[in-house]
């Protein structure tokens, strides 16, 4: 089967848990209203089912070609591209002032979201494009905006992150790449990148690149990196010297171009600053940060397809009969087994996708919010989810597309039916923007010491305020949701204050091993807890007389999550508490 967009669930999550509703009626928004964001989504789930789906499986069998340093990518990939780009979707949030809808982060997440569903291998490259305008919108010169912002925010041209060496991955202290002041404004680039998501293509008439790399006199490590746009063509027409000299054989999203990038065979290749010398770093993350969460949301795109796979396929293959069944053989999807497995796959992904929800909202507040204090405190907030976001999310995407791996048994594992496409797409994102590690330690290090640590102390506050709604509502439909929520919750609370003095009284090894079961607790406390806003909505809307069978789907599906996911957040807890024994004979271990 093919992709659906799930219009009526990211609409509800946009309005019940991310705030899209209070931010509306806060003005954050401007003239926009739910109505009409509703009505965008509707149209670009629409464009997803009908344009982008339809090529993901010739993409995966097809690929990129590589020949004679140029890209080909797959048929139908360049028209869907530029009837994408024609439709105004890549200016969707892009600045007004160069051509853009200046439309919030929230709502182009959802849309994000269905362009990955529909084709991780499509939706990678415009990630990385809005990235690239975002960076240059804070810290490139007047001049440099002026002659690149508006083809890039329209999509006419597409642009590249080029961070990695074959030395230098997560690493960036050690790159080597140069650029050489030529005294005229200009630098010469010279070096290699590797990893260079749609690097070369055939989707638009120039690339730009944007390549950290170092000036003669930097000082050594990360504070010594600068910034560079690189177009593939000059302003004047002629050829950059820079050049695709290969693309990468990898185990999924095909149809993506992963390039290795040679800058400056022929005496370096023409490059811009961007920012100040030696504060490239920090230029790169304001990119860095905006593909985070966009990655976060290719886990929730490729679960969601998975998901939407694997029910079909339980309700079409019968085999067994179900328990009560007089005769025959039943739909899988009645076993109590597949059931569970169905279950997981869709409340993973319902709380996924409400934790990058949340985050998308508190990045526009952290944009928009005219009072500074206001504006601080969302910017923690999203500084605190965005690691969470990227990271339970990108797990979650290989975790649910593996169960849907499983849930069509033996058809899984064969390539016609699809769903082993999934699982090979997912599998890349927890690495790419940060590994998931990376991530984790990242909230543990920096992000929950925020504001001496009341940021995350206001963010579970704010969970343990959903669970006394649930605890005061007592209604029998919704089980033992509020005690299993607010055990997890707790086991976060107690979790977060032996990370916060871990931290403080510089105790790294407890810390850092902490880190990634940390990771996973926050996200099933805020994922729980996000699925109960959805489910006293839920219930609301049916107590006023709404007749919308879907509202007692999310109320049982918060009831799952609570009482057979939450429940690991006790066993995560003792892991974070008094799981770092290990680091005392850990190499006596894996010795030999």
């Amino acid at each position: 089967m093919t992709y659906r967009a799930p219009v009526p669930d990211i609409v509800f999550t946009m309005r019940h848990v991310a705030g899209l509703d209070r931010a509306v009626a806060d003005g954050v928004y401007g003239d926009l209203s739910a109505d009409l964001a509703e009505t965008i989504l509707d149209e670009a789930g629409r464009f997803a089912n009908d344009v982008i789906a339809p090529l993901n499986r010739e993409g995966d069998r097809y690929g990129a070609v590589f020949k004679d340093g140029a890209v080909t990518t797959a048929p139908g990939w360049k028209q869907a591209y530029k009837a994408w780009t024609e439709a105004g979707w890549n200016a969707l949030p892009g600045p007004v002032d160069y051509g853009g809808q200046g439309l919030p982060t929230l709502l182009n997440s959802a849309c994000v979201e269905m362009w990955n569903a529909a084709s991780m291998a499509f939706g990678i490259g415009p990630v990385l494009t809005m990235g690239a305008i975002e960076a240059m919108v804070q810290h490139a010169s007047d001049d440099l905006k002026s002659r690149y912002l508006e083809k890039l925010v329209s999509g006419e041209w597409t642009a590249t992150m080029n961070l990695t060496e074959p030395q230098a991955g997560s690493d960036l202290a050690a790159l080597r790449s140069r650029a050489e002041p030529a005294g005229d404004g200009t630098y010469r680039i010279t070096g290699q990148k590797i990893f260079i998501t749609y690097g070369e293509h055939d989707l638009t008439d120039n690339i730009v690149h944007l390549v950290l790399a170092r000036l003669p006199d930097a000082p050594a490590g990360t504070r010594g990196i600068s910034l560079f746009l690189v177009p593939k063509f000059l302003p004047d027409g002629t050829r950059n010297d820079v050049r695709c000299h290969s693309i990468e054989h990898k185990l999924g999203i095909h149809a993506s171009p992963t390039c290795t990038m040679i800058f400056g065979d022929n005496g370096g290749a023409i490059g811009w600053l961007v920012g100040e010398e030696n504060r490239g770093l920090a230029c790169m993350f304001t990119m860095m940060n905006n593909a985070r969460l966009a990655v976060g949301l290719q886990g929730v795109a490729i679960a969601e397809r998975a998901y939407q796979q694997a029910l079909a396929y339980a309700h079409e293959r019968r085999q067994g009969r179900a328990i009560g069944a007089a005769e025959g053989m039943s739909p899988i999807a009645v076993h109590p087994d597949v059931q569970r497995n169905l279950l997981t796959m869709k409340a993973l992904t319902a709380a996924a996708r409400a934790i990058c929800y949340m985050t998308a909202e508190a990045i526009d507040r952290a944009h928009l919010e005219e009072d500074p204090a206001r504006r601080k405190k969302a910017n923690d907030r999203a500084s605190l989810l965005t690691p969470v976001a990227k990271a339970f999310s990108t797990d979650i995407g290989v975790e649910v597309s593996s169960l849907g791996v499983q849930v069509h048994g033996g058809m899984g594992f064969i390539e016609e039916t699809g769903a082993a496409q999934h699982f090979r797409d997912a599998r890349i994102a927890p690495i790419y923007e940060g590994t998931n590690g990376i991530q984790a330690i990242d909230l543990v290090t920096r992000k929950l010491p925020l504001s001496g640590g009341e940021t995350v102390r206001a963010q579970i506050a704010s969970m343990r305020a959903t669970v006394a709604r649930l605890l005061k509502e007592g209604t029998p439909a919704f089980g033992a949701t509020a005690p299993r929520l607010r055990d997890a919750i707790e086991s976060l609370d107690r979790a977060t204050g032996f990370l916060l003095q871990a931290v403080s009284s510089n105790a790294q090894g407890e810390a850092l091993a902490g880190a990634t079961p940390y990771l996973r607790l926050f996200a099933l406390a805020q994922g729980g807890t996000a699925l109960a806003e959805m489910a006293l909505a839920a219930h609301a809307q049916a107590a006023a007389g709404d007749t919308d069978p879907a509202h007692a789907g999310r109320i049982a599906l918060c009831r799952f999550f609570a009482e057979n996911v939450a429940v690991g957040a006790k066993g995560l807890e003792e892991t974070v508490m008094g799981g770092a024994g290990f680091l005392q004979d850990a190499n006596l271990a894996l010795a030999g």
